[in-house]
């Protein structure tokens, strides 16, 4: 997603917030270290980190002024502090997933109906997603009450040592994860699981430049969206599901499902527009209730 006051800020690469250096010390901590450890020590590792990542402390304080207007300097500061605090509980939890004496998070599913329905003519679901809290989950909970497969569609990441780790502890939960690059024949795997019955999930929130996207409008602004979701239920008549994940305590989630957005194979651009703009929409509802749940620590 993009808007004119997500444009600046970047992935604060001089600390490297999305490198291998964070996942194996999050990952050794997560594997090695004790109980109380894993469930303690992620809120004060996200503060040391919110302090030192100068450029997505400021993406995520200006993310919150977009989604909730300003609520002046101790409150955004806070409110910051508290997404960092999220996202390294989060990660220490996927990373930890693959251990052998932990425990898989719970998941809770609001608006189960609405899956049972999309699911219901057997070809298979895309789900539209966003960067929040535990989205992991989201996937595991599917795999494991419908035995449905599940593939989690990400851009290649820009340290191949990162995503090996991250990937890796994601495979603990029962999913895929899929890296789609440019090349159009990257796609193909995904349009497969569809067609075999099976669910693909893909982030709304992460546009990357030379992307395929549909103009929507987000918090009063004009925004993009990745095009692809649209794409991928008209090759294949799968049905559109947003679903949001929450991190509501230690190894425990909620899932936000929404009404089903259907496209028909021959769908024209205005009707790609309007099911964009309703996926947006369910974006935006579960951001401003749950505005710091939100990992968007880049613009783009």
């Amino acid at each position: 997603m993009r808007t004119d006051a997500l444009k600046a800020g970047g992935a604060g690469r001089s600390l490297s917030l999305d490198g291998p250096l964070w996942r194996r010390l999050a990952r050794w901590g997560s594997l090695y270290g004790p109980e109380w450890f894993v469930r303690f020590s992620p809120p004060f590792i996200g503060l040391v980190v919110c302090l030192l990542a100068g450029a997505p402390r400021r993406q995520i304080r200006d993310t919150l002024r977009l989604v909730r207007g300003p609520r002046g300097h101790w409150r955004d500061a806070m409110d910051v502090l508290r997404t960092f605090s999220t996202y390294a509980s989060c990660l220490a939890e996927t990373l930890s997933a693959d251990s052998g004496d932990r425990r898989l998070p719970e998941v809770v599913v609001h608006g189960e109906e609405h899956l049972d329905r999309a699911l219901a003519g057997g070809r298979g679901l895309v789900i539209v997603t966003a960067h929040t809290a535990g989205w992991e989950a989201a996937g595991s909970c599917l795999r494991r009450r419908r035995g449905v497969p599940v593939m989690i569609v990400e851009e290649p990441e820009a340290d191949a040592v990162a995503a090996m780790i991250q990937d890796a502890a994601r495979g603990a939960y029962g999913v895929v994860v899929t890296h789609v690059g440019r090349d159009p024949l990257s796609a193909l795997p995904l349009v497969r699981h569809l067609r075999g019955g099976g669910i693909v999930a893909l982030q709304l929130d992460r546009v990357r430049r030379g992307m395929s996207t549909v103009p929507v409008k987000m918090f009063g602004s004009p925004a993009l969206v990745p095009e692809g979701p649209a794409r991928l239920c008209m090759l294949t008549g799968a049905a559109m599901v947003p679903a949001f994940a929450s991190r509501v305590g230690f190894r425990r989630y909620e899932v936000d499902v929404g009404v089903p957005i259907l496209l028909s194979r021959t769908a024209v651009a205005a009707d790609v527009a309007v099911a964009a703009q309703r996926a947006a929409d369910a974006l935006e509802r579960f951001v401003r209730a749950h505005p710091t749940q939100w990992f968007h620590f880049r613009g783009g």
